[in-house]
């Protein structure tokens, strides 16, 4: 495979991710209706377990730039294939509520272990002009792990929903093989760092972390409920599935995001993935009932999921290149707390509200988001001296 140093890491970066972001993070919310039916769960319980994946998910986050400090950057992209394949392996398997509940936290933790290294990675490795096209392809293998978990779904239907958690464990130990034999084993020299101390770091990543909180809390209501919504409507069983593949089809476009932020503007490309997001939500919460709607609700949907992932990590390079890793992670942190908390809380006002209206408010919600971050001017000073 001859490839330049861009190409094997966005390829091997985009692979991984795919599996542990795109498969093993988001297959829960898949499977969920077959779930709750085979096991007998509460609406609360599934809630807490959907969280649960997402506090995985915070705990990858954390301990990966540990991991890598201390071992080099490969290692945590390493240790989020081993707990994807065997997060996926334990719910296969899974009899018990609490059997469930470590596997997905297991596979959920895969996400924060290999996605933000990448940025370390890339920065590193990769050179500045293609920075940020190498970023977006790595944040992008999300759409094809989408894909492949609609695939799954489709073969799961003729089966068991734990097809869908076997597929996941297979890719996962492909995914890291191919990650151990494109990306170079060497630790991260230091280097000097943009701001060290809170201040500066709050006044510089503020806005997009605050972007981070909503934009996560109304991408993991979406998924977790996306397949309920249609579950319980008139559609065929093969809507869900069909919903999983459009959504990573049409998130291809997150590939352009750099060049996207480089025209228009990261924080303004940011605005419209929240605007966008919020329309999806509206009209699934709406008209869920409608294919036409539904396909117009995941295509938009996939379009603004990816490209809104893509462009914070294109965003805090930006903003912070000499600490593009710890910057990228800040926000995912902060991202993962509003994504461990949104699915417990919407578990517990769903019956009250009904899922439908849940939707609509988490729309509403996305969409005065994305018209404030429109509304901000970024401070040139700020960006100024995160560049130094």
């Amino acid at each position: 495979m001859n490839l330049s140093t861009g190409g094997r890491v966005g390829l091997a970066g985009a692979v991984v991710v795919g599996v542990a972001f795109g498969m093993a993070r988001y297959a829960y919310g898949l499977t969920l209706p077959d779930i709750r039916q085979d096991l007998g769960l509460s609406e609360l319980v599934l809630g807490l377990v959907a969280s649960a994946t997402f506090a995985g998910y915070l705990t990858g986050l954390l301990l990966a730039g540990p991991l890598a400090t201390r071992h080099g950057f490969r290692a945590p992209t390493t240790v989020g294939g081993v707990c994807g394949a065997l997060g996926a392996l334990i719910v296969t398997f899974a009899q018990s509520s609490w059997l469930l509940a470590v596997g997905v936290i297991l596979a959920g933790s895969a996400g924060g272990w290999v996605w933000a290294p990448y940025s370390d990675i890339a920065t590193r490795l990769v050179p500045l002009r293609q920075q940020p096209r190498t970023l977006a392809i790595i944040t992008t293998g999300t759409s094809g792990g989408l894909v492949l978990l609609g695939g799954l779904a489709v073969l799961a239907m003729l089966g068991s929903w734990r097809l869908v958690w076997a597929g996941i464990a297979v890719a996962a130990v492909a995914a890291g093989a191919l990650n151990l034999r494109l990306v170079p084993k060497t630790k991260l020299e230091p280097r000097p760092d943009g701001p060290r101390d809170i201040s500066s770091l709050v006044r510089v990543l503020g806005v997009p972390a605050a972007y981070s909180v909503v934009y996560f809390a109304v991408v993991v209501i979406y998924f977790t409920y996306a397949a309920d919504v249609l579950d319980g409507g008139t559609l065929p069983t093969v809507a869900v599935p069909a919903l999983y593949a459009a959504i990573g089809l049409t998130g291809m476009v997150g590939i352009g995001a750099g060049a996207m932020a480089r025209r228009v503007g990261t924080s303004r490309i940011a605005a419209l993935c929240l605007v966008t997001v919020g329309a999806a939500l509206a009209i699934l919460g709406l008209a869920s009932h409608s294919l036409t709607a539904t396909a117009i609700s995941a295509a938009i949907f996939g379009m603004a999921y990816m490209t809104g992932s893509a462009v914070l990590a294109v965003w805090t390079a930006e903003l912070l290149p000499k600490r593009a890793g710890a910057a990228f992670t800040s926000c995912l942190v902060v991202g993962a707390l509003s994504s461990v908390a949104a699915p417990a809380l919407a578990g517990a006002i769903i019956p009250g509200l009904g899922l439908g209206t849940l939707l609509v408010l988490t729309a509403i919600v996305s969409l005065l988001s994305g018209a404030a971050l429109m509304l901000h001017k970024p401070s040139t000073a700020d960006f100024n001296r995160s560049r130094r």
